[in-house]
């Protein structure tokens, strides 16, 4: 296939842009991204491929628009079944990683805007918070290497692009995610280790310093 049938609407620190690429890294599909201008004004093309919401990302094939970063990985996974399918093969696994994409997507990526979004009591309050959403999701692991067991699936893409913003959210919060959640810790830099995510994910430097430009524009700084 030539590399101008997909094309993304990027935007490079949003980490569910992050979850496509490392998807089409993992199945070894070639793609055009275009950086989206997201504070200086959105294209034509994002307006028109997403006039609902109007975010980052789309993905488009031939011209078609797949919207909604969980929905756009599903989709990748079916297109290219192999190499690396990442939803289970039984119909009960696929429920299950669902439910749990859901959960991340509800959860981690609010409780950890709470954490730079807040100071004093309420830091306090969005910090636990998260350390708990942590925890759950260690217990959704259980004893296996990753969520999809043995093997990096479908829950691990949809989580492990939304630890790019973990350094930020340590700093701001003021506590390290290898203490509280040691089981979590292991699982990222077992997942650091594929080429997918370490080519995928920007420096965490890089993303602390968006954060601090995000809280001088919310008023926080």
């Amino acid at each position: 296939m030539s590399k101008d049938e997909l094309r993304l609407l990027d935007f490079w620190a949003s980490p569910f842009c992050m979850r496509v690429k490392i998807a089409l890294s993992e199945k070894g599909v070639a793609y055009e991204s275009q950086e989206e201008d997201l504070f200086g004004g959105k294209s034509d093309v994002l307006l028109k491929s997403n006039p609902i919401y109007e975010k980052v990302p789309v993905l488009l094939d031939n011209g078609k628009p797949v919207v909604e970063s969980n929905n756009i990985v599903y989709y990748i996974d079916e297109k290219y079944p192999s190499p690396n399918p990442l939803l289970p093969s039984c119909v009960y696994g696929r429920s299950r990683a669902r439910f749990w994409a859901d959960f991340i997507d509800k959860k981690l990526f609010e409780g950890g805007m709470s954490i730079w979004k807040s100071k004093g009591e309420e830091l306090e309050i969005a910090k636990k918070d998260f350390i708990e959403i942590l925890k759950k999701l260690e217990g959704a692991m259980g004893d296996k290497d990753y969520f999809g067991g043995d093997n990096f699936g479908y829950v691990d893409v949809i989580a492990i692009a939304m630890t790019s913003w973990f350094y930020a959210y340590e700093v701001f919060g003021d506590f390290k995610i290898e203490h509280e959640c040691p089981k979590f810790d292991c699982w990222m830099k077992r997942c650091l280790k594929r080429e997918s995510v370490s080519s995928v994910l920007p420096d965490p430097e890089k993303i602390y310093q968006c954060v601090i430009m995000l809280r001088k524009m919310h008023g926080i700084e």
